[in-house]
């Protein structure tokens, strides 16, 4: 089977060069940890009207615990926001990118692959967690099997949150997969970070893969640094970001996203307002992903931000233990309050019962 992975003119491949902010899309459930549907659809209309160029779907803000059989929800999920962005205008066609999470061994990644497919996504963002023990080899034909069906994103996730270190040699061998058109950089780690970098600037495909950062913690700097890590080596730039960080706050990140991006084409000095900002964004984000519980309470502090929008009822995730850590709310409290600049809680509130249709 020939995956057709876009050309330049193809609208999704186009809108993912050009980079663009792609949240990482919540759960909305009930108190009985039930799909809530009308809040889900909500969500991904929040993500459209905020500005965001694509949704990333079934990926760990999602939770990665809705394929289990006895939950059963990565397809439900991902066929509720198709078709909210079917609603929208933003249908397959359309530029607008759609990003389905892929997780497991190889059987039941290309298994996800294809309902992922079926429903017109673009994109299959493949995570490695869950095989520590694989070699290289195997991984590198996890993604090319995973390639087969869909265009892939290749992830590096960090550790903390599942991930594994995934060597510079690997990445090498990985951007030369002819159906990888980006790359997802996530490892919450500067060295890291720069394996991945020298190894597409070693590829020659610098102008065909699209870098996006999933390094929450260090995202304007990100999208600000010109990559040269030598002087007869070609300078990169990561266009964009996948990110639970971005999952919150959305018309914020839209906002920096296209200043920081302006910036770089123009090749203006950066203001030391945004420094200032790039800063910030990282101590709220602290607050939000728990860092200092190991990222523990990273998914419900996203629910959190919501929940006091109105967008989810509360901070409920599939597994117990997934809850707030002790005194994350009054860290993330006190993070609005320091940063109300960061918010959009204005616009949610504006729009929120026309999502909520």
């Amino acid at each position: 089977m020939t995956v057709d992975s876009g050309t330049d003119s193809t609208p999704w491949r186009t809108t993912l060069r050009h980079g663009v902010v792609i949240p990482a899309h919540p759960l909305a459930l009930t108190d009985a940890k039930r799909l809530d549907e009308r809040r889900q659809r909500a969500l991904t209309r929040y993500y459209v009207a905020a500005g965001a160029g694509g949704i990333a779907v079934g990926v760990h803000t999602t939770q990665f615990a809705i394929r289990r059989r006895d939950v059963g929800l990565y397809q439900p999920v991902l066929e509720l926001a198709a078709a909210a962005l079917d609603e929208r205008g933003m249908h397959r066609e359309s530029p607008f990118v759609r990003v389905a999470g892929i997780c497991g061994d190889t059987a039941q990644a290309v298994g996800e692959a294809s309902v992922a497919a079926a429903l017109g996504y673009h994109v299959g963002l493949v995570s490695l967690a869950g095989m520590e023990r694989a070699t290289d080899d195997t991984l590198l034909d996890h993604l090319r099997q995973v390639g087969q069906v869909i265009p892939v994103m290749g992830f590096y996730l960090q550790p903390a949150v599942g991930g594994r270190v995934l060597s510079s040699a690997f990445w090498h061998r990985a951007v030369e997969i002819e159906t990888l058109v980006a790359i997802k950089i996530a490892p919450f780690d500067r060295y890291r970070t720069l394996d991945v970098i020298r190894a597409v600037a070693d590829s020659g495909r610098h102008d065909d893969l699209a870098l996006y950062t999933g390094n929450d913690d260090h995202i304007v700097l990100d999208l600000l640094t010109a990559f040269q890590l030598a002087a007869d080596m070609p300078v990169l730039h990561i266009v964009g970001g996948l990110l639970g960080q971005w999952a919150v706050w959305t018309t914020r990140a839209v906002e920096t996203h296209a200043e920081c991006r302006a910036l770089v084409r123009s090749r203006s000095a950066v203001p030391a307002e945004l420094l200032t900002r790039a800063a910030q964004i990282t101590d709220a984000n602290a607050a939000i992903f728990d860092a200092a519980h190991g990222f523990a309470g990273v998914i419900p502090g996203i629910h959190e931000v919501l929940r006091r929008q109105g967008m989810l009822c509360g901070t409920w995730c599939l597994d117990d233990g997934e809850r707030l850590a002790p005194a994350q709310a009054e860290s993330i409290t006190r993070a609005i309050d320091r940063y109300p600049h960061l918010t959009d809680d204005d616009f949610v509130t504006a729009h929120l019962d026309e999502w909520m249709r």
